[in-house]
C-alpha cells in the first residue's frame, strides 16, 4: 500500500469494527490502544532483547502503558519524550528506585509528567531498547505511525547524542489486525522495527533497511525548529552543552 493516510484510516476502521479498540476513543489520529495490550507486553518481556535491557525509551501512548509498567516493575529505567519535544529538557526519566509504590501511576501519561524527572538528551545515556507505538507494521520491519513524525524524530535525536545506534533494538506492540504482509511505505527518516509483539506471538523482523543515522535537518522547517527548542540548539553545532 503506497499511501500512509489511507492505511491509517483502514486500520482505525478495522480495529473499531472488530471491537478490539480500547480507550481512548475514537482511534482516529492516535496510536490505537487494543484488546490484549497487556498480553503483548508480556510477550515482549519474554525476549532476550527485553531481558537484557536496563534502560529503555518508550512512547507515551495508552497501548504501550503495559510495556512501561512492566519495565518499571522489572526495575528498568524508562525514558519518555515530552509531548512534541516542546521543552529543552525533552525527556522524562522514570527511575523505579525513586518511585516507590507509584509505579502504576508513573506508567500513565499524566503520571509520568508529574513524577518523571525532565532531563536533557545527554542524560539518556546508553539505551538498550527503544519501544515505539504503531498504527500498522509488516514482518519486514516497516512501520507506519500516527502521522506526527515525533517517534522518528526522537530516535534521530537520541542517535545524534549517541544514546542509540544501528544495533539498538526497536520494538513495538500491536494487535494482529495491525500486521500487513504487503510492503508498507517507508521514508529515509522512518525507523524500522526489529521486534513486533502481539498478544499471540513475537516476530523477529526481516529488517532490510538501516535506521536513520541522525536528524535530517533539511526536512525540518523553521517553524518546527522554533517549536522544538532542543533542535534549534543542536542544529548550529553538535558539541553544544545541551548534549
Amino acid at each position: 500500500m503506497s499511501d500512509k493516510g489511507e492505511l491509517r484510516e483502514q486500520v482505525w476502521a478495522l480495529l473499531t469494527a472488530r471491537r478490539v479498540a480500547r480507550f481512548p476513543l475514537p482511534l482516529h489520529d492516535r496510536i490505537p490502544n487494543f484488546a490484549g495490550a497487556e498480553l503483548a507486553a508480556e510477550r515482549l518481556a519474554e525476549t532476550p532483547e527485553w531481558k537484557g535491557a536496563k534502560r529503555l525509551k518508550c512512547n507515551p501512548d495508552a497501548a504501550q502503558r503495559p510495556v512501561r509498567l512492566h519495565a518499571l516493575r522489572a526495575g528498568k529505567t524508562v525514558f519518555m519524550a515530552v509531548p512534541r519535544l516542546r521543552d529543552e529538557r525533552c525527556f522524562l526519566r522514570l527511575d523505579p528506585a525513586k518511585l516507590g509504590r507509584r509505579l502504576a501511576e508513573a506508567a500513565t501519561i499524566a503520571g509520568a509528567a508529574k513524577l518523571g524527572e525532565p532531563v536533557l538528551p545527554k542524560s539518556l545515556g546508553k539505551l538498550d531498547l527503544v519501544v515505539v507505538g504503531s498504527v500498522a507494521v509488516s514482518p519486514d520491519g516497516a512501520r507506519v505511525g500516527k502521522g506526527g513524525g515525533y517517534s522518528d524524530l526522537e530516535f534521530a535525536l537520541a542517535r545524534e547524542v549517541g544514546a542509540v545506534g544501528e544495533d539498538t533494538p526497536v520494538a513495538t506492540t500491536v494487535h494482529e489486525l495491525q500486521i500487513f504482509d504487503e510492503p508498507l511505505p517507508m521514508t529515509d527518516h522512518d525507523v524500522p522495527l526489529d521486534l513486533i509483539a502481539t498478544p499471540e506471538r513475537v516476530i523477529q523482523t526481516r529488517r532490510g533497511c538501516l535506521k536513520p543515522k541522525g536528524i535530517l535537518w533539511e526536512e525540518l522547517s523553521p517553524a518546527q525548529l522554533a517549536a522544538m527548542p532542543i533542535l534549534g540548539r543542536l542544529q548550529p553545532r553538535l558539541d553544544n552543552p545541551l548534549r
